[in-house]
């Protein structure tokens, strides 16, 4: 068994790798379908024999050659998307066959029609509810019609036999996920926030492959083991953190720098990049594309109205972290998510366990990183 440090240098190392693996995938005959969102259902681009990739999106250098094209007042994450593919230097929106968007915003879903000048590009129309038979039938037929699509662009066909395999499989690895994240549950937490992150960002370019789910066992494992011997990765006093709010990534960094240079750990991540998409599993009872329209419709981002089971799973996961405070990350004219910011804030604040809430607006720059040092240095003390 390895150590804990060489298992995360593996895994530091992994993340540059992943295009790499991607090529050599595209090279071997493999078909390679790029994903921006949570509600990509993956079990149905498996189940076509192609590998779903998470497509680049959270940096600022290609956003300049986005605003070629795109006003400069929308959201970061929008404009780097499109950048990264106009410029081609996302190495896995390089290799892809098919691009899937969903529109879960109007940004979005206006970049989607250049974007697909690019690539071809499938574009599943989400409804904007959770709630209601119409919205799941909906969405039902907009995963089929995906699963036909895909049929057609790859020349392959889904079976129901299939898609049941994929779910199993992907319920495995939200369970390993879902495993990893309890070792933030005790006082202090069995690692960094910095380092679960690192685990996050792994998961992402694991592209289904078992060994790397062991890696992440094997991790949890060791972790385990050294705390029960006594050894504490987190010093003890650290204010606890729930991080909440848009999808997270490289450029967003600087904030979970200034919580834990500033006193802070970050527990949990309940962005879409982390505990959200993973919370709960598809049915594997249920018939198949039933299973998955159920799952991936629960996903309770801020496009959705209303949206109270994201504010029932922050309410859940202040109580199971023991959270001493929770950061909302809202990206500059993300809409949907900075309104949302006023229920979040009432019913955290509000609530049978009033928590602790700060929301920080901010983009992909760097410009910001001593102001959002000094927050955090004043939130932290505010909440001790």
């Amino acid at each position: 068994m390895h150590d804990v440090e060489a298992l995360f240098e593996d895994m530091r190392g992994a993340i540059p790798a992943g295009p790499v693996k991607i090529k050599e995938a595209a090279d071997s005959g493999k078909k390679v379908v790029g994903c921006y969102c949570a509600y990509t259902p993956f079990e149905v681009i498996r189940a076509a024999g192609a590998v779903p990739v998470s497509l680049c999106s959270t940096s600022d250098k290609p956003i300049a050659a986005g605003e070629e094209h795109l006003p400069r007042n929308l959201c970061p994450l929008i404009k780097s998307s499109y950048g990264f593919a106009l410029t081609d230097t996302c190495p896995y929106f390089h290799f892809c066959d098919l691009v899937i968007g969903e529109t879960t915003c109007d940004g979005k879903k206006k970049m989607y029609e250049l974007l697909d000048r690019l690539r071809p590009t499938h574009v599943m129309q989400l409804p904007q509810t959770y709630f209601g038979a119409d919205a799941l039938n909906v969405w039902r037929a907009e995963i089929e019609r995906l699963a036909r699509r895909l049929e057609a662009e790859l020349g392959v066909t889904i079976t129901e036999d299939g898609l049941r395999r994929e779910i199993k499989k992907r319920n495995e690895e939200r369970r390993v996920m879902q495993d990893f994240y309890e070792l933030s549950k005790p006082d202090p937490p069995l690692l960094s926030g910095r380092e679960l992150h690192l685990v996050n960002e792994f998961f992402k370019v694991s592209f289904g492959d078992a060994r790397a789910m062991d890696t992440i066992r094997e991790l949890e494992t060791k972790l385990r083991e050294n705390w029960e011997a006594g050894e504490r990765r987190v010093p003890a006093g650290r204010r606890r953190i729930v991080v909440t709010g848009c999808p997270t990534g490289k450029s967003l960094e600087k904030v979970f720098d200034a919580i834990e240079e500033n006193g802070g750990v970050i527990v949990a991540f309940e962005n879409c990049g982390g505990l959200k998409p993973n919370y709960e599993p598809a049915d594997e009872t249920l018939p198949p594309y039933e299973a998955l329209a159920v799952k991936y419709l629960g996903i309770p981002c801020s496009c959705m109205s209303p949206n109270t089971k994201r504010l029932d799973l922050l309410e859940t996961l202040a109580g199971e972290y023991k959270a001493d405070g929770v950061v909302d990350i809202i990206l500059q004219a993300c809409h949907t998510y900075s309104v949302e910011s006023f229920l979040v804030r009432e019913r955290l604040t509000g609530g049978k366990r009033s928590v602790p809430y700060i929301p920080v607006e901010t983009d992909y720059s760097q410009s910001d990183t001593e102001q959002l040092s000094t927050r955090m240095g004043a939130f932290m003390e505010m909440i001790a």
